[in-house]
């Protein structure tokens, strides 16, 4: 039940994406022809054995193969075809921009300066204060010009200003004129932000660069450093307690506790390494990592915070994902090559409802261990126990939630509103399952008290992440899902799990 509902989720995303890129025309088609080479072989692995039928590694390793290789053939099709629909898409947007305009330019031309100046003074309203200096204001509305925002209204909003107009050139290039004009009028204090207002239509606000999100004091350092010693102690007392004792009752077995508790540390720093040099591609500040310890399986991840406003929308979904990526390919190796190492004479014992808490970890035991899993209990090389973790720790931070890794990326992918609302369903699903599982409540509560708010918007929030982007997102919320759902009884049984 469990897998044939991963399949149906595979189709169905595959549909969906499908339904959003016909409107894009050929481009569109194409790109989703991508994300489909993404998803087929995970789609297909888990059909093919949610009825009975298992690929062996050489099966499983062709179809990543052919996979991949579609992706790339598909992908240089896109680049061929790509730039001509990108600027037949932008002349057509101009056009029917300039269309809708012309009516609301003569009359909005009337209500502003008809001095000298090509640009256009915006109306401030009767009785409002604009928290701004005027001279400083004054120097702002000169950044605006007919050939990039035409602004007609200015308001005040919070301790800067909103403008509103009509967007006249292409939205990217009209956002990097702007930018570019504001840092010559004003050098470095105000930030401008295009966003998209309650009309849905594109807006200007302008905040002083104070808002920008401040570095840790020296407390929240301190924190985060006695919190990475504190998850290192976890890690290793996780360790002990796979092998079957209490770590800190017989510190003497040290030796035995650090290659399994280094290693789930090594996981966590992959992870954090990934979000450090994709943030340091785009010149973003983070601050420290705060790890979260657990007794259960050494920590939680980590909970990292922005210390610098991002660009643009690809910018934040770049810099999420890259944490999870490095994390749980790092992950899935070290299970991979457990697996394939462990013998009758390995290591680690586990019972076979080890492999039965996870749908994704499940299915490679029984493909590459065959019968072994009929066993009561299974002889595993110490890899297996480490990947298995860290697939966890990282399918957990994927979560589609607030400023978890998962929330951002819906975020960055489908906008606030549908953050909004995928944030609340997770805390309602978190709720249900801590019925059964404890550790579920845990999660809401980090998330309900910690994380439930999600990253302040980009400078510019309107351009969207690229299909290729989307494409990822939807794989990497497909994995978490195999990751995280456990195996059920009837069909651990039914696929011989144990005798």
């Amino acid at each position: 039940m469990i897998t044939a509902l991963i399949v149906l989720i595979g189709i169905g995303i595959v549909g969906w994406g499908y339904w959003k890129s016909r409107s894009n025309g050929e481009l569109g088609l194409y790109t989703w022809l991508q994300s489909v080479m993404l998803l087929l072989p995970w789609v297909v692995f888990f059909g093919l054995f949610s009825a009975g039928m298992y690929l062996d590694l050489a099966g499983m390793l062709v179809l990543f193969v052919a996979s991949t290789a579609g992706y790339v053939v598909v992908g240089n099709k896109i680049r061929t075809i790509a730039p001509e629909e990108l600027a037949r898409r932008a002349e057509a947007l101009i056009k029917a921009r300039t269309e809708v305009d012309a009516p609301k330019e003569s009359i909005d031309t009337k209500s502003t300066d008809t001095g000298t100046s090509p640009s256009p003074s915006p109306q401030i309203e009767p009785n409002s204060i604009v928290p701004i200096p005027n001279e400083d204001l004054q120097l702002i509305r000169g950044i605006f010009g007919l050939d990039t925002f035409f602004a007609t209204e200015t308001l005040p909003f919070q301790d800067g200003v909103v403008f509103n107009g009509n967007l006249r050139g292409e939205l990217n290039s009209t956002f990097d004129k702007l930018t570019i004009k504001l840092a010559e009028q004003v050098n470095d204090r105000y930030r401008l932000f295009l966003i998209e207002n309650n009309e849905l239509r594109p807006t200007i606000v302008v905040l002083p660069s104070s808002n920008d999100p401040k570095p840790l004091t020296p407390p929240q350092q301190l924190l985060a450093v006695v919190l990475f010693f504190v998850t290192i102690a976890t890690c290793c007392e996780t360790a002990g307690i796979l092998q079957g004792f209490d770590f800190y009752v017989s510190l003497n077995r040290y030796r035995e506790v650090l290659p399994i508790g280094l290693g789930i540390t090594s996981i966590l720093v992959a992870h954090e390494l990934g979000h450090w040099f994709m943030a340091r591609r785009y010149d973003v500040k983070l601050s420290l990592p705060f790890f979260l310890p657990t007794w259960e399986i050494g920590a939680f991840g980590a909970l990292t915070n922005f210390q610098s406003i991002l660009k643009t929308r690809n910018v934040l979904f770049d810099i999420a994902i890259a944490g999870p990526a490095a994390g749980g390919l790092l992950s899935f190796g070290l299970l991979l090559t457990g697996l394939i190492l462990s013998t009758e004479t390995s290591q680690f014992k586990v019972p076979t409802e080890f492999f039965e808490g996870s749908v994704l970890v499940g299915t490679m035991a029984r493909v590459i261990l065959g019968n072994a899993v009929q066993n009561e209990t299974v002889n595993v090389n110490p890899m297996v126990i480490l990947g298995w973790l860290g697939l966890v720790i990282n399918a957990i931070n994927l979560m589609p939630a607030g400023r978890l890794d998962g929330g951002r990326i819906i975020q960055a992918i489908y906008g606030r509103k549908i953050a909004n609302r995928a944030t609340t369903a997770t805390l309602i699903i978190l709720t249900l399952v801590s019925l059964v599982n404890p550790l579920a409540l845990y999660w809401a509560i980090v998330i309900l008290f910690l994380q439930r708010n999600l990253e302040r918007p980009s400078l510019n929030e309107l351009t969207e992440p690229d299909d290729t982007r989307a494409a990822f997102a939807l794989l990497s919320l497909f994995l978490m899902i195999t990751v995280l759902l456990p195996l059920t009884p009837s069909l651990a049984g039914r696929l011989g799990f144990h005798i």
